[in-house]
């Protein structure tokens, strides 16, 4: 099990059994524990089974979709949600606590500094980062690097942890994933162990997956989640005016499901978008583009990366959007160059 690195006689960073390091402070409270509380076995069985594994994660669902659940009266939810108010306090806290819950919040390094800098350290957990751009702009090839960057540990400025990996247009290259491994002295095979992959076929197929971490995110210790692209399948799925409003209202939900599962777990969301043309994007630009998905994906980005091709493997990204940015220089834009190589992102040469 992944838990940090060590230096051996070769060089070679090897992972090390999570054991042997000092263990983290739980940042969620089991679902089992609700049995403490006097709410019966079977009850939390069937709330497993849904796919729900914290209490934590229990807040984040409504009662009308709790008693949805077969063997689950009114009743029975309501003292279910009393006994996790026990456990986990969901009710208002002061801002120097808020301040004290950002502290947790890990960055991974994207294996450039330049691009670590413009993003404040890496890439946050606790929120979704977007990476939008045409096909070859590098968004895919970050998230490559990612996988084994975020198995790095803190001091190397790495998660410290495992990697869950949701492939919707079969991009995914576990050989890359040897070369960047080479590239940052580790053991290619562990890094590869510690991912875990799925191909998704169908938006329905994507949000199954989704549903299907918590229960590995509860047991084991995970940092990052991709998804790339999250836009792809919904747009085969639904075509035409007519369906767009269900297929905004489906892609909200698996939003939702995103931005929970970077708050329960403490996880880095990495997701990757596609572009549309913009006819109103303005005469002076050559090829307008924007981000596909509407207002409903740039509502629930926390952070978003625009990339576009420069010159051979460089390439360029944008901060498009950013909360811990000021206004002005959001709308100006930060813009850096960063270039593919064969172990992944990296800094450009001059």
């Amino acid at each position: 099990m992944l838990a940090a690195l060590k230096t051996e006689d070769q060089s070679q960073l090897q992972l090390i059994e999570r054991e042997d390091v000092d263990d983290e402070e739980d940042l969620f409270e089991a679902i089992d524990k609700l049995i403490s509380q006097g709410i019966n076995a079977g009850d939390v069985k069937k709330l497993q089974d849904a796919g729900i594994y914290t209490c934590n994660g229990l807040k984040m669902h409504t009662k009308k979709h709790l008693t949805g659940i077969k063997g689950l009266s009114e009743a029975k939810v309501d003292k279910i949600c009393e006994a996790a108010e026990k456990l986990v306090n969901f009710g208002y806290i002061t801002g120097s606590d808020a301040l004290l819950r950002r502290k947790s919040v890990i960055r991974i390094t994207t294996g450039s500094q330049a691009l670590d800098e413009l993003l404040g350290g890496g890439i946050e957990t606790l929120a979704i980062t977007e990476a939008f751009g045409e096909f070859r702009s590098g968004k895919t090839q970050l998230a490559h690097t990612l996988c084994v960057s975020t198995q790095l540990p803190t001091h190397m400025k790495g998660g410290n942890g495992k990697v869950a990996y949701i492939d919707t247009e079969g991009t995914f290259r576990p050989d890359r994933i040897v070369s960047i491994a080479e590239r940052f002295g580790m053991d290619p095979g562990a890094v590869l162990d510690n991912i875990i992959y799925a191909r998704a076929y169908t938006y329905e197929h994507q949000y199954d997956l989704l549903l299907g971490l918590a229960v590995k995110m509860s047991e084991e210790p995970f940092r990052l989640l991709i998804v790339d692209s999250v836009i792809a399948l919904f747009r085969v799925d639904f075509t035409g005016r007519g369906e767009l409003a269900e297929r905004q209202q489906k892609l909200a939900q698996m939003l939702s499901r995103l931005t929970k599962i970077a708050e329960e777990f403490n996880v880095a969301v990495y997701m990757t978008n596609q572009v549309i043309a913009d006819p109103g994007g303005g005469v002076f630009i050559s090829d307008p583009k924007k981000p596909a998905g509407g207002h409903v994906l740039a509502h629930a980005a926390t952070i978003r990366l625009m990339f576009r091709k420069g010159k051979g493997e460089q390439r360029v990204c944008k901060v498009f959007d950013a909360p811990n940015l000021p206004e002005a220089e959001a709308i100006s834009f930060h813009i850096y160059v960063f270039q593919i190589t064969p172990g992944g992102i990296a800094d450009a040469k001059d």
